[in-house]
């Protein structure tokens, strides 16, 4: 365990190994036998989860949660909760209306989960602190929390109802800032903003939507000299110049991608880069060896502003 090497890593800096993050998300629950709906709204049990996954797989940091539906339920979206998984959205505000139409407002640190996300936090960071294990921030991306706000009607409308996108995802840039805000406030070190359907759009499009309403939270967390990234999934191979340029320390990308592609583009910009132990094939399928994995993801990883993680 060792947070400034993982600190370090995410700055593109070169470590004396790669430091590990394992991003467990409602697993933690599992792990202390809870189900994962009663887990995410108990401060005390989503605490004690993450400290024990983090003793458990001998974690360089880990997230506080994560669960991509914080932000759209603290403006107003409702949630489905599941036993065994993160809750879903159900409701769409924006569906038909723009973010002032609709009424929505910012949320505080008294909104939706949040009060729960900073007891939570205040009860694991002295932990974690003993652990020399960093503490993360997960929050949802401009495109992920669009596409929370107005369906999926924000894929087509990126593209035909560009002045309608523009609202909705300038409003989620505003509400993402706010949580990277709030994430600072809790003591965490390390603050992702995490977009994962961004990889579905077009380079241009990506320039467009994601990189400007990016920006805000970007400079929230590196005026609080914390250090940011970029978590993005599936196949963004086509959006990798764009994501290495958006001006987070690093990113964070999943198993499709070629590790050693990856690894270039992040040492051609100079930042930090993690992933790529196949969570689907190896961790949860086993049809890949998952020591075998993980030994290719750091042969090709380095030691060079490289974090290993799931993909």
């Amino acid at each position: 365990m060792a947070k400034q090497m993982l600190i370090d890593a995410y700055r593109g800096k070169r470590t004396a190994k790669a430091p590990w993050v394992p991003y467990a998300g409602v697993h933690c629950a599992f792990l202390i036998k809870e189900a994962a709906d009663k887990f995410l709204q108990d401060p005390a049990l989503l605490a004690k989860g993450i400290v024990e996954t983090a003793k458990r797989y001998k974690a360089d940091g880990i997230p506080l949660l994560f669960d991509l539906s914080v932000e759209a339920n603290a403006v107003g979206c409702e949630l489905k909760w599941w036993p065994d998984n993160v809750p879903s959205v159900t409701t769409h505000p924006c569906s038909g209306k723009t973010p002032a139409d609709a009424g929505l407002t910012f949320p505080t640190k008294d909104s939706g989960r949040w009060p729960v996300i900073f007891e939570a936090a205040k009860i694991a960071k002295p932990q974690l602190e003993e652990l020399d294990c960093a503490l993360m921030g997960l929050f949802c991306g401009p495109l992920t929390l669009a596409s929370h706000l107005a369906g999926v009607r924000i894929f087509t409308d990126v593209y035909k109802n560009k002045e309608f996108a523009a609202e909705v995802c300038k409003f989620a840039g505003e509400v993402g800032a706010i949580s990277a805000q709030l994430y600072a406030e809790m003591g965490c070190d390390i603050i992702a903003n995490v977009d994962p359907v961004a990889s579905q759009i077009r380079p241009e499009t990506f320039r467009e939507y994601v990189k400007p309403n990016c920006e805000a939270a970007t400079k929230v967390i590196h005026d609080a000299g914390l250090t940011s990234s970029f978590f993005i999934c599936g196949d963004c191979t086509k959006v990798m110049e764009e994501v290495c340029q958006l001006g987070t320390h690093g990113f964070a990308i999943d198993e499709q991608l070629n590790m050693n592609f990856v690894r270039d583009m992040a040492r051609k910009h100079n930042v930090g880069f993690g992933g790529n132990l196949k969570l689907t094939l190896a961790l949860s399928l086993g049809l890949l060896s998952p020591r075998e994995d993980a030994i290719v993801s750091l042969a090709a990883g380095g030691h060079i502003g490289y974090t290993f993680a799931p993909g």
